[in-house]
């Protein structure tokens, strides 16, 4: 089959590789008819090529036909079209049981000490070949993939459920904002533009999105989302309290994570880090302060006294300095991790289904092309140009 694979920095090619098959009996079969590129997948692209082996397929937000069930996997039937989202999570253990599936302990990469094995995603999370490919086996797929209507609606009418919409939708419940409350959400990238959306939805009185790239801005415009534009405002924190009876909003969502602009130490920290050998750069990945941190700071300082900061942006650094004095003055709140994403999906599934688009899923999709363009659509995505907010891949 055809799949992206990693082959270095910077450095993706749509290659052959084996069929997948089915290897343990709760594993599961799909061709896939589309996937998504991620903000996350850039990370990967970039910098966290110390954690990745050459000829790694990835990608994690798939969706397709099932080909094939193993003999444990009774919720599905070859023929149906299925999402499946990007943790690989049992549905039985402990973790799953109360809500967070991202930590499931039947898939935890105990090596790496980190969570729930994902799809596409480096040796940090089980090396599990990813979705943007032709096939996919499906690991845990007694539980993890969801069922959608085989309607004739396109597949981006669904293909969310991937990962976007729950991040999106998890952003949003961890950010507790109050009926009729304000928050304030940093990047309008994918999960941005979603969680906007989501807390319009959820009720929030008061939605303000921020963001420098024009196309992003005016998505959220025309999506209702009121807006600031970073290039634009010399203090983002004073803006808000302006908007805010002077106080901040009542929440603010990080879904930028560790790529943020205007933090030049962190950047070339970032870029030194991808120079050095994979042992020595996985080391000082684990153990140095590598992420920028102009957003996540700026949401404590504008978020009001007792406010929720709530992070959906993924950061990769371990020794990262926050301003804890201004945290605990503040009594600021703060959540944040990898999407439980089976723990959301029952809930917006039903808003995907009916004959309206409340969360316009169908005002996303700014580049549909052929799995063969995905080395292309890295790096305009990265670029940010041509107006790209977010790829579908069509193998």
């Amino acid at each position: 089959m055809r799949a992206l694979t990693w082959q270095g920095v910077e450095d993706v090619r749509v290659d052959d590789v084996p069929d997948p098959t089915i290897q343990e009996p709760t594993d599961a079969i799909i061709r896939v008819t589309s996937t998504a590129i991620c903000g996350s997948d850039l990370h990967l692209y970039r910098i966290l090529g110390m954690f990745m082996s050459k000829g790694d397929v990835i990608g994690h937000e798939p969706m397709g036909i099932v080909e094939a069930v193993g003999s444990e996997v009774t919720n599905l039937s070859v023929g149906d079209r299925v999402v499946v989202p990007f943790n690989i999570s049992c549905g039985h253990c402990y973790m799953c049981g109360i809500g967070f599936m991202s930590q499931c302990e039947t898939t935890q990469v105990r090596e790496q000490e980190t969570g729930a094995a994902l799809l596409g995603f480096s040796k940090l999370y089980g090396q599990v070949p990813g979705g943007q490919a032709e096939y996919l086996r499906v690991p845990q797929a007694q539980f993890g993939p969801v069922v959608v209507p085989d309607d004739g609606r396109p597949d981006e009418r669904y293909l969310f459920l991937s990962d976007i919409l729950p991040t999106g939708w998890q952003g949003v419940q961890y950010a507790e904002i109050p009926p009729g409350g304000s928050v304030a959400v940093w990047g309008l990238g994918p999960v941005g533009q979603m969680a906007t959306r989501i807390a319009r939805q959820q009720g929030a009185g008061q939605v303000i999105g921020i963001d420098r790239v024009p196309e992003r801005l005016e998505m959220a415009r025309r999506n209702g989302i009121d807006t600031l534009d970073f290039d634009e405002v010399d203090d983002i924190p004073a803006a808000l309290r302006e908007l805010t009876e002077g106080r901040g909003p009542d929440s603010a969502i990080d879904a930028v994570g560790m790529e943020a602009h205007d933090s030049k130490l962190a950047d070339v920290a970032q870029r030194m880090t991808g120079l050095l050998p994979d042992p020595i750069a996985r080391k000082a990945t684990e153990t140095m302060g590598i992420d920028r941190l102009v957003v996540i700071k700026q949401a404590i300082e504008s978020v009001r006294r007792g406010g929720t900061v709530s992070i959906s942006g993924v950061y990769g650094g371990q020794a990262d300095a926050l301003p804890m004095m201004t945290m605990f003055d503040k009594q600021v709140t703060l959540r944040m991790g990898q999407a439980n994403c089976r723990r959301w999906t029952d809930d917006i599934l039903p808003l995907l289904t009916g004959d309206d688009d409340p969360l316009g899923v169908m005002d996303l999709t700014t580049h549909q092309v052929p799995l063969d363009k995905a080395p292309q659509m890295y790096e305009i995505f990265q670029k940010k140009e041509d107006g790209c907010i977010k790829v579908v891949l069509k193998p």
